[in-house]
Order: C-alpha cells, then structure tokens, then sequence
C-alpha cells in the first residue's frame, strides 16, 4: 500500500528510473555464482567450466564442452559467475588440469587425462554454489549450495563407492551375483528418490554401460520393468527440450528393438539402418569405454607415488638401468633399487615388465 502510494506521487521521469532499478537489481540477482579451492599441487592449473549435454560424456576432458576458462588466485580460490546459463537445470562440470596446450592435444584425446581433477554437479542460471575442501582436504569432493540438486551427483557417487567397497568383500560368484542385484536396485530406486530425472540419467548412465558387472541386470530388467518408460515420461515432463531426452529416448529404443524377440517377419527398411547405426554405436562405446578404463586404471595406480618414485618410473618406462637412473637422480644405486621396491608394491607388480606393460 505504501508503495504504491510512493509511486504514485512520482513524476514520469522518476517512475521510468525507479523501473530501471528494479530491473537491474533482479538482472544481477539472476547469476550464476561457483566458487571452489584448489589444493596447491593444481594453483597454477587451468581451470574450465563444461556444459555436458551428452550424458554419456558426463565424466573426462572433451573440450567441445567447455564454456569458460580460469586461474585460482594466490590463495587457490577460483570463481565462475555470469548469467549465460540456461534457466532450468543441467549437468556441470569442472574440471582442473596442469596440462600444456601440446599435452592437450594428445592426452585429451580420448577424453581422459591423467593429469586431472573434476566434480559434477546440477545447476542453472541462478545457483549458488561453493566446492570447498572435503575430508583431509581433498578438493571436488563436497558441493554447498541452496539448490538442493546440485550435489544429487555425489549423493549418488557416495552409492557407488559403497557398492565398490561391498563387492570386495564378496567372496564368491553366487554371493556377487546376489549383491550385484540388490545394488542394481538400490541404484535404481534411489536416483528415483531424488526426484530429479538428470540424476537418474547419472544412475542409468552407470547402470547401462556396457562394460560395466552390472549391465546384465540392465538387459534382464528392461525386458520387464517399466521403470525405463517412466524414466522418459519424467524427463519429458521436466526438460521436455533437452538433449539429454531426446538422447535418452532414442537410446530406450535401440536398446528395446535390440532386445525385441525375433518374430520372424520382414522388417521395414530403416529398421535395419537404424539397427546399424545403433550397432555401431555400441562398439564405439565399449571400444573408448576401454580405452577410458584402461587409462582410469593407470590414473590410479600413479596416485600413490611420491615425486621421487615418479621420477623413477619415468626413467624406467625409457628402459634406464639402475645406475644410469643414479647418475640421472644424482643418488645412490642402493636409493635407486629401494625406490624401485616401493614402486613395485604400490603398483602391484614384480619386475619392470610388468611395470611397462601397465602404460603401453
């Protein structure tokens, strides 16, 4: 009531000026805001902000994604804001690497580098969010934010760890197959629950690749469920538009048509193309699937090692001896088998064979 009366009692000019405020208080408060630290092994790191609109590409490095480039300040903090986003949700990521442009070009091209750190998220044009340190500081581990489905990524990772941890507890294959189910359905039934469709797609994607343990589960369950239905129904419902729907739908129906009962009768042409397509698509993906946990693997096999051990490995993948790795370090022959020892237990293997068949 008072304002009104307050505007009222305005000349044109200052109506037209005070519309202008308004207007732009509500433009800024219409941003996007990420902010996060890094840990001070990537402080000189470039940093990206990716739109991933292909929910098979939701984790690596695919440069076709990225929306904006930075650098953490002195301290490791690093912002992205801006109000170029769109205005429902969708799939984020950012990622940290201390790649060369010359080492881009190579070791990004499959998607994965070895050198690099990234989070996940759900977000839109107005989120907040922050990426600060998680448990003994470890970075891309934690989401704060009032959009209540930016972390749904990670409440969902949290799953899967505790579905890895499990299975190595599980000694026989009755026992695996049992537990391999039960997790199937967990999966399942707890994207459903966050009651956000791009998180299920998360669910799904792991859910469905092919190389996964799991991916049986996902033939037999198609053939009756109609959860995969529903799943649609819920995305066109919520981003009816999107490239994850339309993504989402024609894979529901390759998949569907793969599984289909031979009926024994002539199908129309484009049948056969689309099966073709579909085909190729399939061996595509278990092919870089390959390649991604061939090159994951690796990744983890080289975080344990100290810089020292690093080095060591280096000279030895370049088919160095002993004592020209200790002429090379400026240590002793003695220091150099020691670390070789050390390296050989946390890579889990027993001579340098071994160790070069691992990043062949």
């Amino acid at each position: 009531m008072y304002l009104s009366v307050f505007i009222s009692e305005m000349s044109q000019p200052q109506k037209i000026a005070f519309l202008i405020v308004i207007l732009c208080s509500l433009n800024i408060s219409a941003q996007y805001h990420f902010s996060g630290k890094v840990t001070k092994e990537y402080q000189d790191g470039n940093i990206y902000l990716s739109l991933v609109e292909d929910y098979r590409k939701i984790s690596g490095v695919h440069p076709e994604q990225i929306l904006n480039k930075t650098k953490a300040d002195s301290t490791g903090i690093f912002t992205f804001q801006g109000d170029n986003l769109n205005t429902e949700n969708r799939i984020y990521r950012i990622h940290i690497d201390n790649c060369t442009e010359e080492e881009q070009q190579t070791l990004h091209f499959t998607g994965h580098c070895l050198n690099s750190k990234e989070i996940v998220f759900v977000a839109n044009n107005t989120t907040k969010l922050e990426l600060p340190f998680g448990f003994e500081n470890e970075m891309f581990c934690k989401v704060v934010s009032p959009n209540e489905k930016a972390n749904t990524f990670l409440k969902i990772d949290s799953i899967k760890n505790d579905m890895r941890f499990a299975f190595g507890t599980y000694r026989s294959e009755a026992n695996r197959k049992v537990n391999s189910k039960k997790w199937f359905n967990s999966l399942q039934s707890f994207g459903e629950q966050l009651n956000e469709p791009l998180a299920e797609l998360y669910s799904y994607t792991f859910l469905s690749d092919r190389t996964s343990d799991l991916h049986s589960y996902y033939v037999e369950d198609l053939k009756s469920s109609n959860y995969y239905e529903n799943l649609l129904n819920r995305l066109e419902t919520t981003y009816p538009n999107s490239s994850y729907t339309k993504q989402y739908r024609a894979e529901l129906a390759a998949d569907k048509m793969l599984i289909s009962p031979n009926e024994n009768k002539r199908l129309p042409w484009w049948v056969y193309l689309v099966s073709g397509v579909a085909l190729i698509s399939i061996l595509g993906n278990v092919y870089f699937s390959k390649q991604l946990k061939q090159s994951r693997h690796i990744s983890e096999k080289k975080q344990p090692l100290s810089s020292q051990e690093q080095k060591v490995l280096d000279l030895i993948l370049q088919d160095k001896s002993n004592k020209e790795i200790a002429n090379e370090l400026f240590v002793s022959v003695s220091t150099v088998k020691s670390h070789i020892n050390n390296l050989y237990k946390k890579l889990d293997v027993k001579n340098r064979n071994a160790v070069k068949s691992l990043y062949q």
